[in-house]
């Protein structure tokens, strides 16, 4: 390897319940770090679609927004997803959680009708069109599946959402811990992660794994 990969990473705030999923996202960190990579965080500079006590499960009346939040597990490293280009990045990573599902597009409300944010629907075409690697994490791969379609990915099991991808123009694979699903042709990798009642060490193979695809591209 003559240069180090270098990984754009899009969060979607910070908290599995109504932003990023703060496990998958470190541990894509590291692993990318462990194995020779270098990362720049981004999110959209946008507000979160609401704000969920992770203790109660409760909706909070406040309003955060998810730069702002996802600065937290970038430790304020981060830039906004509009400033995003395809031309620095070797690939791109999506951790999950549900602030992908209701942040970055509507998929946890509208299903296979959801919208996607613009400079998330931009940054992924704009590396598919590169024929530079995606990878996705947990729920992620369903925001792949509405924006890019005719791929192949997995979410895990989950008959439900399956079905989701697969009406939106995507083939899904079942999958269980730690597993991939590469789409050689369109160079996509994805894992089930917290889509599965998953330990954080089965969290830490399935991002290890993804990453380690990516990087041997």
């Amino acid at each position: 390897m003559n240069s180090k990969k270098k990984f754009a990473v899009v969060l979607a705030g910070s908290g599995v319940y109504d932003g990023s999923e703060i496990h998958e996202a470190t541990l894509a960190l590291y692993s990318i770090s462990k194995n020779g990579g270098s990362y720049q965080i981004f999110a959209p500079n946008i507000n979160q679609y609401h704000v969920i006590n992770h203790i109660t499960g409760e909706e909070m009346p406040e309003t955060r927004n998810v730069l702002v939040e996802a600065a937290r597990i970038a430790r304020g490293d981060i830039k906004d997803l509009k400033d995003f280009s395809a031309d620095d990045f070797d690939a791109i990573l999506f951790p999950g959680g549900f602030g992908v599902a209701k942040n970055l597009c509507t998929f946890a409300f509208d299903g296979v009708d959801c919208k996607v944010n613009p400079d998330a629907e931009l940054a992924l075409k704009a590396m598919h069109k590169a024929k530079k690697p995606i990878g996705a994490l947990c729920i992620s791969p369903a925001l792949i599946a509405k924006v890019l379609g005719e791929v192949e990915l997995t979410i895990g099991e989950d008959e439900e959402t399956a079905a989701a991808i697969t009406a939106m123009g995507a083939t899904h694979v079942t999958t269980t811990h730690g597993e991939i699903v590469f789409d050689k042709e369109n160079k996509i990798v994805t894992t089930p992660c917290y889509m599965l009642d998953a330990s954080i060490a089965q969290i830490g193979d399935g991002a290890d794994n993804v990453v380690k695809t990516i990087m041997a591209l």
